[in-house]
């Protein structure tokens, strides 16, 4: 099993975009019992890919209840980079 963060980066990899709740989601089955998948700590770890060049944000848009949902992408040299450093 691979440390929450790497599972997060990978995840990118594979998808066209994703917010907080959509990683949450997808990574539950498998990670559901690890503190730090909570809507918090992924999105610290979104904006910390971020940061460091691996991600990017796709758009924004407000839920249902007001609240700001911020969608990531991997770009393609995002995508290398983590598929270089990060095996399946």
């Amino acid at each position: 099993m691979k440390p929450l963060n790497y599972a997060i980066l990978k995840y990118f990899t594979r998808i066209k975009e994703a917010c907080t709740e959509d990683v949450i989601e997808a990574l539950k089955g498998e990670y559901g019992k690890f503190k730090a998948l909570n809507k918090d700590d992924v999105l610290n770890s979104l904006m910390t890919a971020e940061a460091n060049g691996l991600l990017e944000e796709a758009r924004v848009e407000l839920d249902q209840a007001g609240a700001l949902k911020i969608y990531y992408r991997a770009h393609q040299e995002g995508k290398d980079t983590i598929n270089k450093y990060i095996k399946d």
